[in-house]
């Protein structure tokens, strides 16, 4: 790896400071005009573009010449070994932001070769600043961070997430509704970068979703996996080599403690992961 992680790291977390802030600003009666996407209860709101552009702006000023992969502004992948391309969400949760759920976040994350190596998230509505590099630690606010020790799946605390696609979402809750039987509790916050940093905090013992985009993820399983999360990503997004046969399908995400992650698995499988 030619990459510097810790500059990397340290670019991540200062962008996704900056733009915490003009989303924190912008967020009291100034959300602006409001727009769908995928479906009517798929919104951006002109703090989701304004954040987008202060990101890329800074990023070609601290990191000039590297790719960028947004949320709202598109992008491609950097082709090469060693290419580096930022993925970006200006802000994850934007439907809690929206109403002013304080529960979202900004996230920025390097990858080379589709694999997280630095990234950062970080909370507006709180300043808790969530950071990671390959191989050398995830912290919240300078402090070391470390998944929990649960070892039971019957005391694990799950999070989890749905799509906007109504016939998705159905499916999803069905299948929650599998996993209550097996699991201590489930919580759905509403932005997956923030529950993939609970579950580095020990705050959530794990995290499922399908359906996620790269950029919902790109830095929070990093800092995970680097709490000593055990993770599990979409085939298509460097997560994992070659066709799964785990029966979780092709797009979750999973990434809990260790502790549990054998069991984890088969309880998800078994409450039909794999038809989600």
């Amino acid at each position: 790896m030619g990459a510097d992680v810790a500059r990397l790291r340290e670019t991540a977390l200062t962008v996704a400071t900056e733009a915490a802030e003009l989303v924190r600003r912008m967020r009291p009666g100034a959300v602006g005009s409001v727009d769908t996407k995928s479906t009517d209860t798929d919104v951006v709101t002109e703090a989701d573009r304004a954040s987008e552009r202060l990101i890329r702006a800074r990023l070609a000023e601290l990191a000039p010449g590297t790719a960028v992969l947004g949320e709202e502004g598109g992008g491609t992948v950097a082709a090469g070994p060693e290419a580096v391309t930022w993925v970006v969400d200006p802000i994850d949760g934007t439907v809690n932001y929206l109403y002013g759920l304080p529960y979202y976040a900004v996230s920025v994350a390097a990858q080379v070769g589709g694999h997280s190596i630095a990234g950062a998230v970080v909370e507006p509505s709180s300043g808790r600043r969530w950071s990671a590099a390959l191989g050398q630690g995830a912290t919240l606010d300078g402090e070391p961070l470390a998944v929990s020790a649960v070892r039971r799946l019957d005391l694990t605390l799950l999070g989890t997430g749905f799509a906007y696609a109504v016939d998705r979402r159905r499916r999803q809750g069905a299948m929650a509704a599998a996993l209550l039987g097996s699991v201590r509790d489930i919580r759905r916050g509403g932005s997956a970068a923030l529950d993939l940093c609970a579950v580095a905090a020990g705050w959530l013992d794990g995290f499922l979703e399908h359906g996620l985009g790269r950029w919902d993820w790109a830095a929070g399983a990093l800092i995970a996996a680097e709490a000593g999360a055990v993770v599990r990503l979409p085939t298509d997004h460097g997560g994992i080599d070659g066709e799964l046969d785990d029966g979780l399908g092709a797009d979750a995400v999973l990434v809990c403690a260790p502790g549990v992650a054998a069991e984890l698995v088969d309880a998800v499988r078994a409450a039909g992961a794999g038809l989600v």
